[in-house]
């Protein structure tokens, strides 16, 4: 502590000069704080300066010595800086009453400034200690993914508010929340957080039930987002989508609308294959005898064929039929043998899961044909690979579709038109 009577016949020096001088004694007391305070505070400045780059230095090398990242982190978010202004606070605190004795009103002042500064510079403290402490938690792989800047923005609205209070209570001798119990400021609390509040809540029930976290792919048509989520706070989530703008969405449009999460798919065994291609019905037929013999070429259907042909021709002659109308008994059709083909095919694809479902299925017919289509999972779940993988796989549907006298549906071109003309003129 600080001597105030040693302290206060240092300062006078030259209150006692202009007094010598003729100067009336209020007058060489004022002209005496003025210089002190000016002075001091030119002292104070230089010194916070000093004081500041020291910490801050030392903080540094402290820093970079020790194994842990969290000290790292605080000096980012400038934690040392805050801290090095604690001295030169208190000192003021100690030495201005003692200066301004004899002028309640500046006392008074100049105590309320130091008064809120300080409680300000608490919160700046606090709120650089948790940022750091985001930041560190971000590099653990537990918390990667949780909405810790929520949590973080609630602690310090509740600090904020707190100090208001306290500041409200520094001007005015009065507590803020005799006021807070009035309907009217009630209402206008509401009005003007109600964005926060509802934020807040969205953010427990985001957290909570475990809707949405950061790295998460997430589809939301409503607000044009299809990327994956860089950010979750009170008022907004951050979406990077695939084209790298960014979307920002209300926090609690996420359990008040419907949303597509695709963190199901990531954590699965593989990424879902489901697309069809058009059979032209009219290429679907009976197969005979010999069209059997030159199928059994094709590898993946050979045992296939042989013991399904043995099974149809057993039961043909078991009930009699006559075979020389090709639609009696039982027969197969180029189109399931190429269904046949395709399920082995899918079996023996390295790039299709093998652990999760898969088939190859007949959709309902339409006015473009019968639908075929594939049903299954690759393995590989990354976009460019999964798309890879879907793309070799129909590339080998669709060349492989004539060898079964199977033809894909396509609507006429311009070609096929002038071709049809051109045989029409023939």
């Amino acid at each position: 502590m600080i001597d105030s009577i040693q302290f206060i016949d240092y300062v006078n020096f030259i209150k006692d000069a202009l007094v010598n001088n003729g100067v009336s004694d209020y007058w060489a007391n004022l002209i005496n704080v003025i210089v002190v305070v000016s002075i001091i505070a030119l002292v104070t400045y230089f010194f916070d300066r000093i004081l500041r780059r020291i910490i801050i230095k030392a903080f540094k090398v402290f820093s970079v010595k020790t194994t842990t990242t969290f000290d790292d982190f605080l000096v980012k978010s400038k934690f040392s800086r805050y801290i090095a202004h604690i001295i030169p606070l208190i000192f003021l605190k100690e030495i201005i009453p003692s200066i301004l004795k004899d002028f309640p009103f500046l006392y008074k002042g100049f105590d309320d400034v130091i008064s809120i500064y300080a409680i300000i510079l608490f919160v700046k403290i606090v709120r650089s200690f948790l940022r750091s402490t985001q930041r560190y938690l971000r590099t653990k792989e537990r918390y990667k993914d949780k909405p810790l800047e929520s949590y973080i923005q609630v602690v310090m609205i509740f600090l904020w508010g707190l100090a208001i209070i306290f500041i409200v209570y520094q001007l005015t001798g009065r507590d803020i929340l005799s006021f807070a119990t009035l309907g009217a400021a009630s209402a206008v609390i509401l009005l003007i957080f109600k964005d926060t509040i509802l934020g807040f809540v969205a953010s427990i029930q985001v957290s909570v039930n475990d809707i949405v976290r950061i790295g998460d792919w997430i589809v939301y048509t409503k607000f044009g987002a299809d990327g994956t989520v860089t950010d979750i706070n009170l008022a907004s989530v951050r979406v990077q989508n695939w084209d790298n703008t960014f979307t920002t969405i209300p926090t609690y449009s996420l359990i008040s609308d419907s949303f597509q999460n695709w963190r199901g798919m990531e954590e699965s065994g593989g990424r879902r294959i489901k697309r069809a291609v058009l059979i032209k019905q009219s290429s679907i037929k009976f197969l005979t005898k010999e069209e059997i013999e030159d199928l059994k070429k094709i590898d993946l259907v050979t045992e296939y064929l042989e013991s399904k042909y043995n099974e149809i021709t057993a039961y043909n002659n078991k009930i009699g039929t006559d075979k020389s109308v090709l639609i009696n008994g039982r027969n197969l059709t180029n189109f399931g043998v190429f269904r046949q083909y395709l399920d082995t095919y899918l079996e023996q694809n390295s790039s299709v899961s093998k652990e999760m479902f898969s088939m190859v299925r007949q959709l309902a017919p339409t006015s473009q044909g019968i639908p075929l289509e594939i049903y299954c999972f690759s393995s590989n779940k990354q976009w460019a690979k999964y798309e890879g993988i879907m793309a070799d796989i129909f590339d080998h549907v669709i060349a492989a579709i004539p060898y079964f006298d199977l033809e894909v549906f396509e609507e006429p071109t311009g070609k096929d038109l002038q071709s049809f003309v051109k045989q029409i003129k023939k």
